[in-house]
């Protein structure tokens, strides 16, 4: 089974309902030893950066998704689980992440609509399992105000235009991670969720 890790941080039963929808067994969980159990791993999530490292600290649930990267399970970060992967973020302060990606979380430049809402495309850099099956230049539901500066280019995967380019997807063996959200972009989007659970299968 794949582990939706709920810390606390909003939009969980609508990426386990993404799951459902393309036949994937996924279920939200809340202990660290559920965790360790499970074939593959979700961090999805929206809010601050500071509030989601403390829940996921004070669960447990930091060190139950380091322990599932250094296992080299598969292990999928969605918006604000992408930006806690890295070591950390410029918002309200320096704030320290997990750490499984090399970079910082800036905001997005002054004199740009924030947050980034809406549809916009993804360039996809290389091929990529998270990504078979759906065109290049897709466009997919983004809500943020902060992106990843990856502190090397290599595991950026996708980029986007937002009066910058940033990277919005990032790999590294069997760990992604996008700023998007797959489970509020339409039939594209659940091809993603759908290529993780095919992922989690071949581990």
């Amino acid at each position: 089974m794949i582990a939706i890790i709920d810390y606390g941080m909003g939009n969980l039963r609508s990426v386990e309902k993404g799951f459902e929808k393309v036949g994937v067994r996924a279920g939200i969980v809340g202990d660290p030893e559920e965790v360790d159990r499970a074939a593959g791993v979700v961090l999805p999530g929206v809010g601050a950066f500071a509030d989601a490292m403390d829940n996921l600290a004070r669960s447990g649930m930091d060190l139950a998704v380091k322990r599932a990267a250094a296992d080299g399970r598969p292990l999928l970060g969605i918006c604000l689980g992408l930006q806690l992967m890295f070591e950390a973020s410029e918002e309200w302060g320096y704030n320290r992440g997990l750490g499984i990606f090399p970079g910082l979380v800036r905001r997005l430049p002054e004199g740009l609509k924030v947050p980034h809402m809406g549809w916009n495309q993804v360039r996809f850099r290389g091929s990529q399992p998270i990504f078979e099956g759906v065109p290049d230049n897709s466009a997919f539901y983004f809500v943020h105000s902060y992106y990843v500066d990856p502190g090397r280019d290599s595991i950026s995967i996708g980029i986007t235009d937002y009066g910058l380019e940033f990277t919005s997807a990032v790999g590294l063996k069997n760990i992604y991670a996008i700023q998007f959200h797959p489970e509020k972009s339409s039939a594209l989007g659940l091809r993603i969720l759908r290529n993780f659970g095919g992922i989690v299968e071949r581990c």
